[in-house]
């Protein structure tokens, strides 16, 4: 009878057994196997302008669904509130002025195709290692990392030697020069301080050149040769600002091919999306990994025919709305290929909106909702806080809302674990590996503090203190807004990280983010028993921090932004660069 009884159990619970290991275990064959990764970043887009994170104007369906199949992270950061700073720092999971892209003076990003300084070569991207665990890695969009060192086809600083196997989009980023019909964006202060650097390095070198010739000053003709050069070269740059720019800046490139020069810009969108749906459907039987950097919502906001005016939020709104068309078209086509399960999405922006960008009462820059300040401030919310997205069916909990706080940089270590890589081990990296976050088997961010640069000026360190939940923030230098009770400099356009147009704070402003997201009202020593206990952990952890910090080259020095032209890139034979391959198609 027992044998009857045991055989009886062994059918009922064989077919189980059985069942079981037919059924496809999704979320451990996901994290097993190498997940395709696309990656989605907005240029310039601010939280407030996103459904899903409080907009209720500006329609974003597709990214608020996105939202809805994944995580959506509230306190996501970037690591510099400006493109090519804080794109640095997203490829290479570093704070940028690690690797010298954070800038010493006022030229904050790379001004020039034709500059020397860029991502150097020796740093590590994301790109670079999924490439060495067998990914195709593609980038279709803005680079804004620089082009070349030494001559006009070194490539040193371009995407094909940091990673990735295909490049189609701008190596430069979007001005108002590449829209003939906008007022030129190099104007301004840009071109005022050209024209002043020109007449300094002019008028050292003939009083040099005086000193030397009456016997007064000793000097080197080496020297006077070196001063001449220089002046020779502010020159050519200040003068190329005038009508050059739209050549010199505003092309497209397919890998090291230059396409259109200038880029015609009534096509841009349609190919940018082609080329990176393209891509899906090419490596659609391997690991991929497609960073689609679009071009959207920077100005001069490039928007097709079809979503002009249909916005309640003018030009600007339009351009999201066209931007979440995209990211629509770019889900359909991961879907159609079968790929929905096994495809890790990430949507987010490299910095907050750009409050100044005004013509006349048109408001041409993005909203930073509840949060103050935006672009260009390294230490207020509103230039670093944006919106960051996981979709991963099966793999991370959809309808997921996570309030820690995360960083930009955190994709690098996330995307190499998925990939099977291995961190580098020769240098610091400043981001943290996401998966436990995003997957709920750990409650807490792995940040404890985040530094807030400007340029290379820390303006704000923030503290998660994790055993009570509170979120301190300690301002150390801010910007002065104008005019007065303004919430941005409106009167220059942009805001400093040093000089004139800032106020330094001893002690600090001190806010706790968890009761205070909009950085609204300080705290005081008085009025908060943990200030100098707040302040005191907070300069530690500085001290800590800068003792990781070690001297490298400025990418983003005079020399290295100013433009040269054995470093343009050039469809021609320059300086005479002119061609439209993709109308030739």
């Amino acid at each position: 009878a027992s044998f009857l009884l045991l055989c009886f159990r062994t059918s009922l619970v064989a077919p189980l057994i059985f069942g079981l290991l037919l059924q496809p275990p999704l979320t451990q064959l996901s994290i097993v196997t190498q997940p395709n990764i696309v990656l989605l970043m907005a240029d310039d887009l601010g939280i407030g302008d996103v459904g899903c994170y409080g907009n209720d104007t500006i329609r974003t369906p597709n990214i608020d669904h996105l939202a809805k199949e994944g995580v959506k992270l509230t306190q996501h950061i970037a690591a510099a509130p400006l493109c090519t700073p804080s794109r640095a720092a997203f490829l290479t999971g570093r704070y940028p002025l690690r690797s010298g892209m954070d800038a010493i003076n006022n030229y904050r990003v790379i001004f020039w195709n034709g500059g020397s300084g860029g991502l150097p070569p020796n740093e590590t991207t994301f790109a670079k290692i999924l490439q060495q665990q067998g990914y195709s890695t593609g980038l279709i969009g803005k680079w804004h990392q620089g082009v070349n060192c030494e001559s006009r086809n070194d490539h040193c600083h371009h995407p094909l030697n940091h990673g990735f196997d295909y490049f189609y989009g701008m190596p430069f980023t979007l001005i108002s020069d590449c829209q003939p019909t906008e007022t030129p964006e190099m104007d301004r202060a840009f071109r005022r301080k050209l024209w002043l650097s020109t007449q300094t390095i002019c008028l050292i070198t003939l009083t040099a050149a005086l000193g030397r010739l009456t016997g007064l000053i000793s000097v080197r003709w080496k020297t006077l040769t070196c001063l001449a050069g220089f002046s020779l070269l502010f020159f050519i740059s200040w003068f190329s600002s005038y009508g050059f720019v739209r050549y010199w800046n505003c092309i497209m490139m397919r890998n090291h091919e230059v396409t259109e020069q200038p880029m015609v810009t009534d096509r841009t969108t349609s190919l940018i999306l082609r080329e990176s749906i393209s891509f899906i459907e090419r490596n659609k039987h391997k690991p991929f990994l497609l960073f689609l950097s679009f071009l959207h919502s920077h100005t001069p906001l490039l928007t097709t025919e079809k979503f002009l005016g249909k916005s309640s939020h003018g030009l600007y709104g339009d351009n999201v709305e066209e931007m979440d068309w995209m990211v629509g078209q770019v889900l359909d086509a991961i879907e159609k290929e079968g790929l929905k399960n096994t495809t890790l999405v990430y949507f987010a922006s490299d910095h907050g909106g750009w409050l100044e960008r005004q013509e006349g009462k048109r408001q041409l820059g993005g909203w930073n909702g509840i949060y103050r300040g935006g672009k260009a401030m390294g230490g207020w919310e509103g230039g670093i806080r944006v919106p960051g997205i996981f979709r991963w069916p099966g793999v991370l909990p959809a309808g997921t809302v996570i309030n820690e706080p995360t960083s930009l940089m955190d994709i690098y270590p996330t995307v190499v674990h998925l990939a099977g890589g291995v961190l580098p081990q020769d240098r610091v990296i400043d981001g943290r590996d996401l998966m436990p976050l995003l997957r709920g088997t750990v409650e807490h961010s792995e940040h404890e503090f985040l530094f807030h640069y400007c340029g290379i000026h820390l303006h704000a360190v923030r503290w998660h203190q994790k055993d009570s939940g509170a979120i301190w923030k300690a301002h150390f230098v801010t910007p002065i807004f104008r005019p007065l009770g303004a919430g941005a400099c409106y009167d220059r356009g942009f805001c400093p990280c040093f000089g004139e147009g800032v106020t330094h704070h001893d002690p600090p402003l001190l806010f706790d983010l968890s009761r205070d997201p909009s950085e609204a009202k300080p705290l005081s020593a008085d009025a908060e028993p943990l200030f100098d206990t707040v302040i005191k952990k907070i300069g530690r952890a500085i001290e800590e921090h800068r003792r990781t910090l070690t001297p490298v080259p400025e990418q983003l020095s005079v020399y290295n932004v100013v433009w040269k032209p054995w470093l343009q890139p050039c469809c021609g034979t320059f300086p005479f660069c002119w061609c439209d391959k993709e109308g030739d198609n």
